[in-house]
């Protein structure tokens, strides 16, 4: 089969991928019943990255999936010059599918004299020759107004929120933000596990230390409950597992962990997996090996949510029904 679809006349569909997680675009690709575009993708003996597409893409719709694990930037950089090799290539439209999206924590200053890096990464795919942006789960939704074109923001929340059902006994659950700012996050898990009551756990941060912060106590009720802690990514593990000891000690009778992203830094898998949470349930926007695996572990698949967007875009669409007009 050839790696474009043809549809509408003469439009055509081209799904590249970086080599940062061949996985889910390929599995993207099967749920969208094409084949990924052949690239010649190498390194320099000095670093600098090597992109040229295998054939023409001229005219076609090209959709370039990049995953963000470690090291970050090098797959960052094969993105923009993959995209660049396709704007130079005469491709029509190029949109970025970055389900992770790069340095989204950074999306506002902090203390003076930071930068706002998330900003400068929309800059950047705009400079490389994206049209448009699509990404899971961003950390802050003003990032949606860092790119000037559109931006496609999926939610994972119906993925994992569905399979949570199938765990818990919904009359018994509370929904728990592990911080005041994900609240509203919250309150659209509650709606999805059948109008759950809300808790937040208090914590502080020192704003000079990387990953770290203090799960200091429970706001709402979690006694005797099965506590669905949400988060959007999970780095080092070390917050997330602080947030499910304060649930215990407050008499949570059960944590299950769901988050988007499993950034998954070191060392993680062992804090999770010592965390005392019953299950930790993520997406595979990002590669999880097989040594950051662990017995509490539950991956599900963003592909098939990914693929149903390329689609909606690509057949101009509207991407915003696959959430109920909610997205």
């Amino acid at each position: 089969m050839s790696s474009e679809i043809t549809a509408q006349g003469e439009k055509k569909l081209v799904l590249a991928t970086g080599r940062a997680h061949p996985e889910l675009a390929e599995e993207i690709a099967r749920c969208l019943d094409t084949d990924l575009l052949p690239l010649a993708s190498y390194d320099f003996a000095n670093g600098e990255i090597y992109v040229r597409p295998g054939e023409s893409v001229r005219g076609t719709d090209a959709f370039v999936i990049q995953a963000h694990p470690a090291p970050m930037n090098n797959w960052l950089m094969e993105q923009l010059i993959t995209v660049d090799a396709l704007k130079r290539a005469s491709a029509k439209r190029i949109t970025v599918v970055s389900p992770f999206y790069p340095y989204a924590r950074q999306d506002k200053k902090g203390r003076g004299r930071e930068p706002i890096s998330a900003r400068l990464i929309a800059d950047l795919y705009k400079t490389a020759g994206a049209d448009r942006i699509m990404s899971v789960d961003l950390h802050t939704s003003q990032i949606q107004g860092f790119f000037d074109g559109p931006v496609d923001h999926l939610m994972a929340i119906p993925l994992l929120a569905d399979y949570i059902r199938t765990r818990v006994d919904v009359s018994n659950v509370t929904v728990v933000s592990p911080d005041t700012g994900r609240v509203r996050v919250a309150e659209q898990w509650a709606e999805r596990l059948g109008g759950a009551p809300l808790a937040f756990v208090h914590k502080s941060r020192d704003l000079t230390v990387p990953n770290q912060a203090v799960s200091k106590q429970v706001v709402g009720q979690v006694e005797g409950r099965t506590c669905v802690l949400i988060d959007d990514m999970i780095d080092t593990g070390g917050t997330i597992a602080g947030a499910v000891r304060v649930l215990k000690e407050a008499g949570a009778k059960d944590v299950i962990i769901a988050a988007t992203h499993a950034v998954f830094s070191d060392p993680a898998a062992r804090t999770l997996a010592e965390s005392g949470a019953r299950e930790v349930v993520v997406t595979n926007t990002l590669p999880i090996p097989a040594a950051k695996r662990f017995d509490q572990l539950t991956v599900l698949s963003i592909a098939p949510l990914i693929a149903r967007a390329i689609k909606e875009v690509f057949e101009d669409g509207s991407v915003t029904s696959l959430f109920d007009g909610k997205a």
